[in-house]
């Protein structure tokens, strides 16, 4: 029968009961949370997917395609045409003159000229509308909207590039994180070997069946051994941070689910390459058709310019053509009303050699884009005979692993039983069980040294998605 709670203002059974609910609300937060969430595990596919999604380098490429975007709304308003509202009031002297000026900032007085010259002031008032219209430009504005879908297009496959290029960095770093795991259990058990042998060799030292030189050997190697864990344990840790700097989280809070990586990998025909397909090549194509639309329309920009211009307006004023001056508040309303319709055409005619040079300019930055593919396809091009030399001498080093373990496992086993038949000394012990833990630790990564290598295929064929569909099933 549970205690029952007295009746004082604080009470010790109450407030165990309340911290017991706090406690237990605590770690029901704590299972719920995203990191215990990854320490479920995390697959390959999770990984570069929650990279795509929180990795800055693609946010930014993102964030240029809504660039482009808003660029082509704003290319497409200029088909539209220019209204402008006007109004205004003043408080203004009326003295005019004959003459002329040029177009300059200061106000000018519509009217007769007066020949006395007053301080007097009235009101002056307008409204009105401004219309101009570009009923055609010889294809200016459809060059420079096909300018602005041309970077749009090229921003768009840079968001596919840093996809790729993401999800192969993910992958890469995945791998590394399994092959320093698989170290850092071979470097165990190297320890556990060295930590037998130790005991071995203490037990016949004891027993004044061996020199005490012998058990300082063994001490020696147990040390180097633990030495190395702690090297293979700080790989493992370092992989992580690189690998959670990608996913965001924790690295303490990263477990993997290897997949299909842990089984051998699959024999599949000669890859080959195409080169046109790559996100890296597809990247630079949009970037040859945005500068050949450069090209375009600054061909197109030195053209006479056409305008259909319309206003109405009205405008209100205190003063009298005779000079006299209403009082009070006349010439706040607007009361003499016009209209205006007509056509104006301006051609600069000294932008001639300013837009040829413009001209010039974009065009030698095409040809400079051409030259960035013919690099782009030389480099994708060997990258693939590299990604191809390294899986063949892959598989061929991990179908040798096995017959190179179990030799390493039998010296291993001989040198010792040689050792306690007093036919060997703790040296050739102890070289044979570093050969054996380099044995281990070749054969543990040489598989995934195997997945590496069609990891670098895929990248060189510019497709990683596919590789991370495969480890992932």
């Amino acid at each position: 029968m549970p205690p029952r709670c007295c009746s004082k203002p604080f009470c010790p059974t109450r407030s165990s009961f309340w911290r017991a609910a706090v406690l237990a609300v605590n770690a029901i937060l704590q299972i719920t949370s995203p990191a215990f969430c990854q320490q479920a595990g995390l697959r390959l596919s999770d990984a570069v997917r929650q990279a795509a999604e929180r990795y800055g380098s693609v946010q930014v490429s993102e964030e240029h395609v809504a660039e482009a975007a808003a660029s082509l709304r704003l290319a497409r308003t200029a088909y539209l045409p220019k209204v402008d509202a006007i109004a205004q009031v003043n408080r203004a002297t009326r003295n005019n003159v004959f003459g002329l000026q040029f177009p300059q900032g200061l106000p000018t007085v519509s009217g007769p000229p007066l020949e006395q010259n007053s301080t007097s002031s009235v009101w002056g008032s307008s409204v009105g509308f401004l219309v101009a219209w570009e009923p055609f430009d010889f294809g200016l504005r459809k060059a420079n909207d096909e300018v602005a879908r041309s970077a749009q297009r090229r921003a768009s496959a840079a968001v596919v590039r840093s996809r790729h290029e993401l999800a192969a960095l993910v992958c890469d770093a995945y791998l590394t994180v399994l092959a320093a795991e698989q170290t850092f259990q071979q470097a165990e058990a190297s320890v556990r070997r060295a930590e037998v042998f130790e005991r071995v060799v203490e037990g016949l030292v004891n027993a004044k069946l061996r020199p005490g030189v012998e058990l300082s050997r063994a001490r020696a190697e147990s040390a180097a051994a633990r030495t190395q864990r702690v090297q293979a344990r700080r790989a493992v840790d370092v992989a992580k941070a690189l690998l959670a700097r990608f996913v965001n989280v924790e690295p303490a809070a990263l477990g993997l689910i290897p997949g299909r990586l842990s089984d051998a990998p699959p024999v599949a025909a000669a890859p080959t390459l195409d080169v046109a397909a790559h996100p890296a090549a597809k990247e630079q194509d949009a970037a040859m058709d945005e500068a050949a639309a450069r090209v375009r329309a600054a061909g197109k920009a030195w053209a006479p310019r056409f305008h259909v211009l319309g206003s109405v307006y009205a405008r209100g004023t205190g003063a009298r053509a005779s000079g006299e001056t209403l009082g009070g508040l006349n010439g706040l309303g607007p009361s003499i009303h016009n209209w205006a319709a007509g056509i104006g055409v301006t051609f600069p005619l000294m932008e001639g050699p300013v837009q040829r040079a413009r001209r010039d300019a974009e065009a030698a930055r095409l040809r400079g884009e051409g030259k960035k593919r013919e690099q782009l396809i030389s480099d994708l091009t060997g990258q693939m005979n590299s990604a191809v030399a390294s899986l063949a001498a892959a598989r061929e080093i991990a179908a040798n692993m096995p017959n190179l373990l179990e030799s390493a496992r039998a010296t291993e086993r001989q040198a010792l039983a040689r050792y306690r038949a007093g036919l060997g000394n703790a040296m050739e012990v102890a070289d044979a069980q570093r050969q054996l833990t380099m044995s281990e630790v070749d054969s543990a990564v040489a598989r995934l040294a195997v997945w590496r290598a069609l990891l670098g295929v895929a990248k060189a064929q510019g497709d990683v998605e596919s590789f991370v569909e495969e480890v992932s099933q």
